[in-house]
């Protein structure tokens, strides 16, 4: 199982995230695109997860959208971690799980896992912005 990605993980994912970009930098255009565009899917993974609760808020529930949404951050943090982008990775894998079973984890345990969408879309906007420097 995936530990918990705490608030002390949190910092260990900016300081890790400022010497993966540094390195990126040198790195050649074929991996600046591939994280480019794994962060790009970060956001949009977040985007169509904030849309598919909004529309879960109304009392719509499908299976099919929460098992495509446990694929697609799943795969994310499978290209993540390729990437070197290990502590998104992991957050990113833990979504994937929560979608694949929502019941599996205790809102505490989520909330200490620092998994929401906006913190998400966010931490990835950020490292893109700092990729695009």
């Amino acid at each position: 199982m995936v530990d918990l990605v705490t608030s002390v993980s949190l910092w260990e994912l900016i300081k890790h995230a400022g010497s993966w970009v540094v390195n990126l930098r040198r790195a050649s255009a074929t991996r600046k695109e591939e994280s480019v565009n794994a962060l790009r899917q970060v956001i949009l993974a977040a985007q169509k997860t904030s849309v598919y609760i909004r529309h879960n808020d109304t009392g719509y529930k499908d299976h099919n959208t929460e098992a495509e949404l446990s694929t697609a951050w799943t795969e994310l943090s499978f290209k993540l971690e390729d990437l070197g982008i290990d502590a998104l990775a992991q957050r990113c894998r833990m979504k994937g799980m929560h979608w694949a079973n929502p019941n599996q984890f205790a809102s505490e345990d989520l909330e200490k896992a620092d998994i929401g969408l906006q913190k998400m879309e966010a931490l990835a906007s950020e490292i893109l912005s700092e990729v695009r420097r």
